[in-house]
């Protein structure tokens, strides 16, 4: 077994431990000078039940590691990641007047299936109740559960780390995705979109036409075995 040599002051400066190019993240934000985490969480904690609380966090370490993977912003993928679900468990009552309150519009399948409405709200609640004020984040968020076409990076982070996160139900299509989606995210998504489609036809439920839309431009990014 041969030993490790340590670089030498002469090799990268005065500190023999300093790697090249370190110097360049010196003025770099950490996860924790970003937003007070501490802070979002408790309040987050107190408007989702505990499983929905420990799936939020497993899509917000998921999101920052695809991020790392695919040259995203590991921050704002765990930041939408934490908050995306943070208009899921509200009542009925608070949802309607959340809505509202802020003017969001809903479409007539959101209004005949409420489930969906927590994303287009979740996306106001981050700026309005948890201080994340980045438009980035909030379109992350926005579109978590149809997704659209042509998202953004950060957008199809979100979308997959939900799909994915280890505390999922283990569905037959999730290993092939997860061994997938770090190389090559595209044929992810398009993966879990057509699976989305396919759950929603099989209980009979309204397919929201982001999801479809999104599903068909994706099918461009599909291997022949996926079709």
């Amino acid at each position: 077994m041969s030993d490790i040599i340590l670089p030498t002051k002469e090799s990268y400066g005065k500190d023999p431990l300093a790697l090249p190019g370190t110097d360049i993240l010196k003025d770099a934000p950490s996860l924790n000078d970003s937003y007070d985490f501490v802070k979002i969480k408790k309040k987050l904690a107190k408007k989702l039940d505990a499983k929905r609380y420990e799936h939020s966090m497993g899509v917000a370490y998921t999101a920052a590691a695809l991020a790392m993977a695919h040259g995203g912003d590991m921050i704002k993928a765990y930041t939408a990641g934490v908050l995306h679900d943070c208009a899921k468990c509200l009542e009925d009552k608070e949802r309607d007047e959340l809505c509202k309150k802020y003017n969001v519009e809903l479409t007539k399948t959101e209004i005949e299936h409420p489930y969906l409405i927590h994303a287009k709200l979740g996306a106001v609640l981050a700026k309005e109740k948890y201080g994340v004020d980045d438009a980035e984040i909030a379109s992350a968020i926005r579109y978590h559960t149809t997704g659209r076409p042509d998202m953004t990076l950060l957008e199809k982070i979100i979308f997959s780390a939900d799909f994915i996160e280890p505390g999922r139900k283990p569905l037959l299509c999730l290993p092939l995705i997860r061994s997938i989606i770090f190389t090559d995210l595209d044929r992810a998504v398009y993966l879990i979109l057509k699976q989305t489609l396919i759950h929603l036809e099989h209980k009979g439920q309204t397919i929201d036409e982001n999801s479809q839309f999104a599903c068909d431009f994706y099918r461009r990014y599909a291997k022949e075995e996926d079709l």
